[in-house]
């Protein structure tokens, strides 16, 4: 089989990070896309030398309106073909929305939505012209529940993913699929970045190398969905669609606040 190239956003750390050592270990040649530079090169070398693939570095904001057509015309500058395509860039936030500052809510928007949609679009036209290729988001189990002190990454999470579930039906039928991952709480440094370490719902966190796993194969599969715990999984689509939602809301609150165990 001719050796697959992955574009994978936000790849200096956490799942972004997990899922392109995943790509390298199966043979694959990779385009990592992040701001922070020297973690990238880190990880082109780290790479390059235990894998023997390719490593191409693309430092970006795609935070930027600018950033995901910067990344786009790199890479096609260079000539290089993207087999997948992974939307893993964004974070979170926590705290009332009256009381976080605005700027930093709608920049929350800008990378979690405007950045993915536009990454998407510019690489999924090449996919459907060559009639080849995977897309992979990285949404959330937040996307599926409204989320009180997290109102704005909840929202922007339940956009990736009702999105990701319209353009698999879109492109189905033209060789083309699109996977999302909705994992609950992972390992990384997201939570810290976000001010929610110390919140009630990340304490079973799961290893990032078990989710990337667990979202690529399932992208390989060309599945639509995979959440990573299967309990997790359980109560958000069998039991929280038929509680009331005064209970959910209570439910998703009482998991965003900070524990008193800390």
């Amino acid at each position: 089989m001719a050796k697959k190239t992955a574009l994978v956003s936000g790849a200096s750390a956490g799942i972004g990070l997990e899922i392109a050592r995943y790509h390298a270990k199966l043979g694959g040649d990779l385009v990592v896309v992040a701001r922070r530079e020297d973690k990238l090169q880190e990880l082109k070398k780290e790479l390059e030398a235990e894998r023997g693939i390719t490593v191409h570095v693309v430092t970006a904001d795609l935070q930027a309106d600018d950033g995901p057509q910067q990344v786009y015309d790199k890479v096609k500058a260079e000539g290089i073909e993207i087999d997948y395509l992974i939307n893993n860039a964004g974070f979170g936030g926590n705290g009332h929305f009256h009381e976080v500052d605005l700027v930093k809510n709608l920049g929350m928007v800008d990378l979690n939505i405007k950045s993915l949609m536009t990454m998407t679009n510019l690489f999924l036209k090449d996919m459907v012209e060559r009639g080849s290729g995977r897309i992979l988001n990285v949404g959330s189990t937040a996307g599926m529940v409204p989320g009180p002190l997290h109102a704005t990454y909840h929202g922007t999470k339940a956009f990736v993913n009702s999105f990701s579930f319209a353009l698999a039906e879109e492109v189905r039928n033209k060789g083309v699929t699109v996977t999302l991952l909705a994992p609950g709480p992972v390992k990384t440094e997201f939570f810290d970045k976000a001010d929610m370490a110390n919140t009630n719902g990340v304490r079973d966190s799961k290893p990032a190398d078990e989710v990337a796993r667990m979202g690529y194969e399932a992208m390989q599969l060309g599945d639509l969905l995979v959440i990573n715990d299967w309990k997790l999984s359980l109560l958000l689509q069998w039991v929280v669609p038929f509680l009331p939602r005064r209970q959910v809301l209570a439910m998703a609150r009482k998991f965003a606040e900070k524990s008193s165990s800390h």
